[in-house]
């Protein structure tokens, strides 16, 4: 059996993976994307050498991205995904009976592709009518929309190369023009065990732009680090809070979970005055 040897740029450590078949490998304008067969994880998504999502735990990433925000709002029904071409935060998001608009907006339409053949599931809600997809640049997109979007998401890959225009001031001011009054903002932001700078790049970045900002964590196994970090903003709300009831059929995300997700008061003051001790 061959093996598959992750190139993460970010990670100390190297993650490998048993491949029982290569489904497919391709070369789009931004990107190498290759989907493997693992005996465990099933099939795996590869972006530029380093895992995206698997089939067997993507579920733990898509719901705590989107579910958090989602019931933090009290009514959002425009939502913007940027980034996030397999479609899972377009699924989850579509589980709310709120929403009436998604526009997915994606730069690499091979991802989306790729993922409407190799992972129907995380895919399935790509051709719903609510949705509406942009292929382009996310940074240019958000630039368009003034106060009509409730919640944007942010599903990136790693914080470097084409993905570096949206972790800057300059997108975030975009993103709180484009939101109503109660709008927010989530996107990962890397690993506190791995990469605490950046987790606090992206905080410190958040607050230059916006009145409110928090931090939540899920673990996360095929990521680096695994303890992986999520950073929101709102313009008014606070994000600790759930507003409306929990949906149901998901299979991690709960009430219990949003509750116990941020980091605890004095852990998260001790990041922002960067005393955390490793």
């Amino acid at each position: 059996m061959i093996r598959f040897f992750e190139k993460d740029p970010y990670s100390p450590i190297q993650y490998v993976y048993d491949v029982e078949k290569i489904l497919y490998k391709g070369k789009s304008p931004f990107q190498e994307i290759v989907v493997i067969e693992n005996p465990f994880f099933g099939r795996m998504l590869i972006l530029d050498g380093v895992v995206q999502l698997t089939e067997r735990d993507e579920f733990f990433y898509h719901e705590m991205l989107v579910h958090v925000v989602m019931h933090a709002h009290p009514e959002p029904k425009r939502v913007v995904v940027i980034g996030g071409g397999d479609g899972g935060a377009v699924r989850e998001v579509l589980r709310h009976e709120t929403v009436e608009k998604v526009f997915f907006v994606e730069i690499d339409e091979e991802v989306i592709k790729v993922s409407k053949k190799f992972f129907p599931t995380v895919s399935c809600e790509l051709e719903n009518s609510k949705v509406e997809i942009k292929c382009m640049d996310g940074s240019e997109f958000i630039k368009s929309r003034k106060g009509d979007i409730d919640i944007v998401i942010v599903d990136s890959t790693d914080i470097i190369g084409f993905a570096k225009s949206i972790f800057t001031v300059e997108f975030f001011k975009s993103v709180k023009e484009s939101l109503g009054d109660n709008g927010m903002l989530v996107t990962l932001s890397e690993s506190l065990h791995f990469h605490r700078d950046m987790v606090l790049g992206v905080q410190e970045t958040m607050r230059l732009v916006f009145p409110v900002v928090d931090l939540y964590t899920a673990p996360i196994a095929t990521y680096a680090g695994n303890w992986w970090t999520f950073s929101a903003a709102s313009k008014a709300l606070g994000l600790r809070e759930m507003r409306k009831p929990g949906i149901s059929g998901l299979r991690y995300y709960s009430d219990e979970i949003h509750r116990h997700a941020f980091l605890p008061p004095r852990m998260y003051e001790k990041l922002l005055k960067k005393s955390l001790n490793w």
